[in-house]
């Protein structure tokens, strides 16, 4: 009996077209839109890469061309440096191919093509090269016995910090908006369990009807009805994290499995609050929608979906809200697997996403269960 009501769920799930386009398709279609519109951002803005620069030699200069080498073509390099000629090098300037010319003789000189991070960098690189040039030179021309100690000392490098990561994860600011994609899904779950809800009630369904009239017991049926939809659920979070994953390459760090964990937690929390909702009053169906959809559109939004500094914004004015909302919940818990080596955080938000999870179920359960007809 219990089986036959599951598979029953599943089936009648996976009809409804409604339910398809906004737990697949819609995902899908608006994690490729925030592909298009931030997918190169952070190499553009925030990642510092090597810096394109065309070296021009009007005389031999041995010391300096051995400097550019050092300083390019390795994973960390300065500049992205090419000797070229003056003619080759203007046009490369001004298709905007590179970002500077240095002109390599008897004196440096530099041409940029504009003001920015990378002129700047380049500027400070051909002043400290000519500042160390004049000292070896004023050194040779004045006591040449300390030459030695003078090569030394501007050889070393010295160091007044120690370079330390906080993470080893990816840094990408906008790869929040794919979190809170995911938590989106979870929250649109919502809709699903509402459906259970409904469906076990005679009064706001004719499926509800039926159900209370049948010999099924009514815990068997919710039960059933319910893990019919926490595996349509889980389907479709999956979907969700793979296609980002495998399809749009977002990285998720090299914990993915834990992501999709993550991923179902949510589902499971987003269908609790939609029993809950549907579990409340007498109100139709069409208005406990409305009540869903906005309730999680709105947790959405509060956790960085539409405005990426919304949650920093809760976290200043109400600490305490990101921690009981269904949506931060689940952003969090993927971003903790990114940002942090240990598991600490990112047990803390799933136990907590099942803890609410349960209250809403038992809640649920409460009120449809308790629920009686004077006839049907």
């Amino acid at each position: 009996m219990f089986l036959h009501n599951l598979i029953y769920e599943i089936k009648s799930s996976f009809r409804v077209r409604d339910l398809l386009f906004w737990l697949i398709l819609f995902p899908i279609i608006l994690g490729t839109f925030f592909k298009i519109a931030f997918g190169s951002l952070y190499e553009k803005q925030t990642k510092v890469t090597a810096i394109p620069t065309a070296i021009v030699e009007t005389a031999d200069n041995e010391v300096f061309r051995s400097v550019i080498e050092s300083v390019s073509g390795t994973d960390e390099a300065l500049l992205d440096a090419e000797f070229l000629s003056e003619e080759e090098a203007l046009k490369k300037l001004k298709d905007g191919d590179i970002k500077g010319i240095i002109y390599s003789g008897d004196k440096l000189t530099l041409t940029v093509s504009g003001d920015g991070i990378e002129q700047s960098v380049l500027k400070l690189f051909v002043e400290q090269y000519m500042l160390r040039e004049k000292i070896i030179t004023d050194t040779m021309t004045s006591d040449p016995s300390k030459m030695q100690a003078v090569i030394a000392a501007l050889s070393e490098e010295v160091n007044t910090s120690e370079e330390a990561k906080l993470t080893e994860g990816n840094l990408d600011f906008y790869i929040q908006y794919f979190y809170n994609l995911i938590a989106m899904v979870a929250m649109y779950g919502s809709v699903t369990g509402l459906h259970v809800a409904i469906g076990q009630q005679a009064n706001l369904s004719e499926l509800g009807a039926r159900k209370n009239c049948s010999a099924t017991p009514k815990s068997v049926g919710i039960l059933a009805s319910l893990t019919g939809t926490w595996i349509v659920q889980s389907i479709c979070m999956i979907i969700c994290v793979s296609f980002t994953a495998f399809v749009l390459k977002v990285d998720y760090g090299d914990r993915l499995p834990l992501v999709y964990v993550a991923a179902i937690c949510g589902g499971i929390l987003g269908v609790a609050f939609g029993f809950f909702i549907g579990s409340i009053g007498r109100m139709k169906q069409g208005a406990k929608v409305g009540i869903c959809m906005s309730v999680s559109m709105t947790m959405c939004f509060l956790s960085g979906l539409m405005v990426a500094n919304m949650k920093p914004i809760m976290a200043e004015k109400a600490p305490w809200f990101n921690n009981i909302n269904p949506a931060a919940l689940v952003a969090d818990s993927i971003s903790a697997l990114n940002l942090y080596s240990g598991y600490r955080v990112f047990v803390t938000k799933v136990v907590t996403m099942l803890v609410i999870s349960l209250i809403f179920y038992v809640l649920g359960l409460l009120m449809v269960r308790r629920r009686k007809y004077a006839s049907l």
